[in-house]
């Protein structure tokens, strides 16, 4: 039985590196028979120029029928002065909430052979490999109400509700937990609970489902200690778990760490384990069309998918090996590049992992 894969470029570098993507997929697909059929749609600004709306209902359902989603990235500076209903990152946002996937893994691994690369001492960071588990269909982002407001002296308002249902901090505290098992067993859950009621209440689900797991150790921490024990001492952390908006910035610090943002992957989950996977960088506009992208983290996304969505853990392993092969081999695009390797592009980093796997 054949497994749809959908394709979404999206803006900026996004076409450029889905194409490497889609190159890989495809070897695999041959080479281990998974059956995989591919289709293509428009998502954020691509599609608001095409059809006004940034989430068109064709790209919806496509996406509804699919398998998986594999995205490149939305948004850029052409679009930030659309009012906030039409910006891309609503197509992005309309995904997530329409789908229902609320649990974000986000991996932060140091590839050996990109030590140098950290902002960070090697010693510091030589072995890291963190998971960082996202809540990400519920928080601040989606919580209503919110808007722009008159007050009554003639000022502006602006205001967003921070909230979460019991029952949304039990589900993406399962996937944590369960996360942590087939790990070290190591559970980190971050919030601001000396603030923040929800947070508080984030706190209490928490310990009363590390009871269903005694083989995991959780701990608690605060935000801002997080972010600061994530550039002190990163490998002190196997899984961590938190809220939306706390989750989106300590998973950007967190691939900092492994010397660049355009080599982590990621995956966005519902409960069918129906996934969206995507690069953890954003459109990159200031670099978009220039062939010096790196295709890495979207590459490193498909295997994610091949291995939670299209349960082809033979295909993921080739595809990351063959990423780790290239590395051996001094290829580097701009942004990991050192003195003594060789500097390529999208592409031909792309051929590179696409030669390795044939290999």
């Amino acid at each position: 039985m054949s497994k749809k894969v959908l394709l979404l470029p999206g803006d900026g570098i996004g076409p450029e590196i889905v194409t490497e993507a889609e190159k890989i997929l495809r070897k695999v697909n041959e080479q281990f028979s998974l059956g995989l059929t591919f289709d293509q749609a428009l998502v954020g600004g691509a599609a608001i120029d095409a059809t006004g709306i940034p989430l068109p209902e064709e790209t919806l359902e496509k996406a509804k029928q699919s398998d998986a989603i594999l995205l490149g990235a939305v948004g850029g500076p052409k679009w930030d002065k659309l009012e906030m209903a039409r910006r891309p990152e609503k197509g992005l946002l309309g995904l997530r909430s329409n789908l229902q996937l609320f649990a974000n893994l986000r991996p932060a691994i140091l590839y050996p052979q990109l030590a140098a690369a950290s902002s960070l001492k090697p010693e510091v960071v030589s072995g890291l490999d963190i998971l960082i588990v996202r809540e990400l269909t519920g928080g601040i982002y989606f919580g209503q109400p919110r808007g722009v407001r008159d007050l009554e002296n003639g000022e502006r308002q602006g205001f967003n509700t921070y909230v979460y249902s019991e029952s949304e901090i039990r589900r993406i505290g399962r996937v944590a937990f369960e996360a942590a098992q087939q790990r070290n067993g190591k559970l980190c859950s971050v919030d601001k609970a000396n603030v923040l009621e929800v947070t508080v209440l984030w706190r209490e689900i928490m310990d009363e489902l590390a009871k269903e797991y005694p083989d995991v150790e959780l701990s608690h921490m605060y935000v801002d200690n997080a972010a600061m024990q994530l550039v002190r001492a990163p490998k002190q952390f196997d899984v961590l778990v938190t809220g939306n908006m706390f989750g989106d910035i300590l998973s950007d610090e967190a691939a900092m760490l492994t010397g660049s943002i355009g080599m982590l992957p990621s995956a966005s989950l519902n409960a069918e384990k129906q996934g969206m996977y995507e690069p953890c960088h954003g459109s990159a506009p200031d670099i978009a069309g220039q062939g010096i992208a790196n295709p890495l983290a979207t590459i490193l996304s498909a295997a994610m998918m091949l291995r939670y969505s299209l349960q082809a853990d033979a295909a993921a392993l080739a595809i990351e090996t063959a990423v780790s092969q290239v590395l051996d081999q001094g290829l580097r695009t701009a942004d990991i590049y050192a003195e003594g390797c060789e500097r390529v592009t999208t592409q031909q980093m792309g051929e590179a992992v696409l030669a390795a796997l044939g290999a």
